[in-house]
């Protein structure tokens, strides 16, 4: 294929991005599985000399593009979630009781699992089985859409004369879906909460002994980068929301302007701020576009913002998913083995949504929040820890700092888990929420 002809099959990609979420608005397949499948076909296709795509050779290119689209992800999730979250009001955190049991309890057993699982019962180097489970553990913010919430409510629709708010009752803002709430939640927060595991593989690869780096990864990796990530995220936030809302200087009031790159900005700043300062980058992003939007939540501001991050998204989604997708006919899944295979159809199948299962049960009371999630929709939740573009961040990143000998396995089982991920939540994504919604319905009508 000559090189001019990568801008056809590109264009011609684009568009098929771009039509795709209306065209199978009411078929159950999702617009991750048919770029997968796009790339797959390209593949076939004679490259232009001179290409590489060995994920081996082009590890530093796969980890910020991969760490560009998880970003960009982030600052969506953060501005599209309409429940607050105020550490003045501590109500407010009970109403996110099922994200914190996903990523307090959840995911740490899922990690477990599947170290237990590689590690003890298929025999998998130990830093490997670990960095697996890091890299895998999280959910997707970017390939879930078809689980996540739409978008920012606010109180007046787009194109309308947005007249400046003050704050006023948060509460007027929430979500009215808890299946949703939750998944998109958990998305939002595990790709910062998922770096301390990954860390801990790339201690024990590096250094050995977790005796010699235990103490310090705990204080530091686990607890104070967090910190810091959260920190900087909500300083960076609240500067960026009062200069945008409340700013005495017309200028600089860009959501009178209705200047959405605002959000693009305020990425770029919080991610830099807190990777400066030692922090997680990933929790600051999210935790800027929760803060923007505490500060005038009703503002259509938000939704400007929020589209303009929703299509930078796609482009990105767009790139990543096709380059997987040729990779796969070019080598990517060489190096899988029955061991990968079950690792990846583990996870999937019992390891995540057993863990999820769990925490979702564990101490739920008449006064327990999590309470408004049903048997249902605990088991929606639980089956939905969608893989994607994060597990490639994680695990290009991790190979970049410490010497795994099973990397090209490791690619390869990411990679099969992915696709896995990627077509099996794909189908059911849509009849599942379509169930839920019918059982939601009925109840109303009974009642």
């Amino acid at each position: 294929m000559p090189a001019d002809a990568v801008y056809l099959v590109a264009g011609i990609a684009l568009l098929v991005a771009v039509v795709l979420p209306v065209a199978l608005d009411r078929v159950s397949v999702s617009v991750p599985m048919v770029l997968v499948l796009v790339g797959v076909l390209v593949g076939f296709l004679p490259m232009p000399e001179g290409t590489n795509l060995d994920p081996v050779d082009i590890r530093p290119t796969i980890e910020h593009v991969a760490e560009l689209t998880v970003l960009i992800a982030l600052m969506g999730v953060g501005l599209a979630l309409d429940r607050p979250l105020s550490l003045r009001r501590l109500g407010t955190w009970r109403r996110w009781s099922a994200t914190w049991r996903l990523l307090l309890i959840a995911m740490p057993l899922t990690i477990a699992g599947v170290y237990l699982v590689g590690a003890v019962a298929l025999g998998v180097a130990p830093a490997a089985a670990l960095l697996l489970g890091a890299a895998l553990a999280p959910t997707d913010p970017v390939l879930a859409s078809d689980v996540q919430v739409e978008g920012p409510t606010v109180d007046s629709a787009p194109g309308e004369e947005d007249e400046p708010k003050g704050p006023g009752d948060p509460d007027h803002f929430d979500e009215g879906d808890e299946v949703r709430f939750a998944l998109t939640s958990e998305a939002g927060l595990n790709d910062g909460l998922a770096f301390p595991f990954v860390y801990a593989a790339v201690f024990l690869a590096s250094k050995g002994d977790p005796a010699q780096w235990a103490l310090r990864w705990v204080a530091w990796e686990l607890v104070g980068k967090v910190a810091i990530g959260v920190v900087a995220g909500v300083v960076v936030g609240w500067v960026l929301g009062r200069l945008a809302f409340q700013s005495r200087a017309q200028s600089l009031r860009m959501a009178e302007n209705g200047e959405p790159l605002l959000a693009l900005a305020a990425i770029l700043s919080a991610y830099g701020a807190a990777e400066l300062a030692g922090g997680y980058g990933f929790l600051a992003v999210f935790a800027c576009a929760m803060t923007m939007r505490s500060l005038e939540r009703g503002s259509v501001y938000h939704q400007h913002m929020h589209a303009v991050v929703e299509r930078l998204e796609r482009i990105l989604v767009l790139l990543v998913l096709l380059m997987i997708g040729i990779q796969l006919t070019r080598g990517l899944l060489d190096h899988l083995n029955w061991r990968g295979v079950a690792l990846g159809l583990a996870l999937i199948f019992v390891i995540r949504p057993l863990s999820a299962a769990i925490a979702l049960r564990v101490g739920i009371g008449h006064d327990d929040e999590c309470g408004d999630l049903d048997w249902r929709e605990r088991g929606v939740v639980a089956f939905f820890g969608v893989r994607g573009v994060g597990s490639i961040y994680y695990l290009a990143y991790a190979l970049g700092q410490a010497n795994f000998p099973e990397q090209r396995w490791l690619w390869s089982t990411v990679a099969f888990t992915i696709v896995v991920s990627v077509v099996v939540h794909g189908v059911a994504a849509r009849r599942s929420m379509a169930w839920i919604e019918q059982h939601r319905v009925s109840i109303s009508s009974a009642t």
